[in-house]
């Protein structure tokens, strides 16, 4: 199984163009259910039946995974069985009438505009360290990117007499903008304080950490909840707070939903809409509360 698991993840690469996320994400969902299978005495793919594969999210289910770590594993046994078939690898999918468990969508966390200024006041104005973390939080509350896209970034991606930067995701390119406060935050981290935090080493990436090194999801995450710490915002937030964060404050400023859609790089319109439903909901709640004749 792990070979052909490894072929299907190559031709998700050079031939899907999938992200890195998504391959990550699959190459170990699918492993998971081959060490499951050869438990169950299944090594080869067209040994694999209807049953086994059900067998394999009844305990996944009993594992308590929640409903969208679960749906994703069936959306890459799916995936991954269509190709076998495509490829003439197995005579029939055994996945064909896997259905995944129903995900209930939450409403994305989000800051009001006040927790947000708070938030970006409180990296310090004198640090090397402070400078580029105003820089990076400016920069994810101005675009919308996501954090992977953040801490990847070079420095020919950004283009600050212009005022974009370029995103890259399954080889497709999104240009972005961003305003004055983050063209100036990003401005003052270039001139003043990378050089320092590169300590005479050389790199492409236009963050880095207190090393000399790229800036890492989890080091990026800590520096945020220490600041909303500061902040004194109580709530869990996350790096994809802040994208949630922009969408809202987008929309309830009058941006177009196509507009933003493309901004966050969204596939499909229906994603973004969820940001629209949150501004609507909170009309109706106003309209509720205030109308007299409600």
């Amino acid at each position: 199984m792990i070979n052909a698991i490894q072929e299907y993840v190559t031709y998700l690469r050079e031939i899907k163009g999938t992200s890195k996320n998504t391959e990550a994400a699959y190459t170990r969902d699918l492993k998971k259910a081959a060490a499951y299978l050869e438990t169950q005495n299944i090594t080869v793919p067209d040994a694999v039946t209807e049953e086994s594969l059900l067998s394999y999210v009844r305990y996944l289910e009993e594992e308590q995974l929640s409903p969208a770590t679960v749906s994703r594993n069936v959306a890459a046994l799916h995936s991954y069985f269509q190709y076998l078939l495509e490829q003439k690898r197995i005579q029939q999918d055994p996945s064909e009438n896997l259905k995944p468990p129903k995900v209930d969508k939450k409403v994305p966390a989000v800051l009001t505009v006040a927790e947000v200024d708070r938030l970006l006041e409180q990296p310090s104005r004198n640090t090397a360290k402070g400078m580029r973390d105003r820089a990076m939080l400016e920069l994810l509350y101005a675009t919308g990117i996501r954090v992977s896209e953040l801490i990847h970034l070079k420095e020919k991606d950004v283009s600050l007499s212009m005022s974009y930067i370029s995103c890259t995701e399954a080889g497709k390119e999104r240009m972005i903008p961003f305003g004055e406060t983050a063209k100036k935050a990003l401005k003052i981290y270039v001139r003043d304080s990378r050089k320092e935090l590169l300590k005479g080493k050389e790199s492409d990436y236009l963050f880095c950490n207190c090393s000399g090194g790229s800036m890492s999801r989890q080091g990026f995450w800590k520096v945020l909840k220490s600041y909303a710490l500061q902040a004194g915002i109580t709530e869990d937030i996350t790096p994809h707070t802040l994208r949630h964060s922009f969408a809202l404050h987008m929309i309830q400023n009058g941006a177009d939903l196509k507009v933003v859609q493309e901004m966050l790089g969204h596939s499909t319109i229906s994603t973004t809409q969820i940001y629209l439903n949150m501004e609507l909901n909170k009309l109706r709640d106003v309209y509720v509360q205030s109308h007299p004749r409600k």
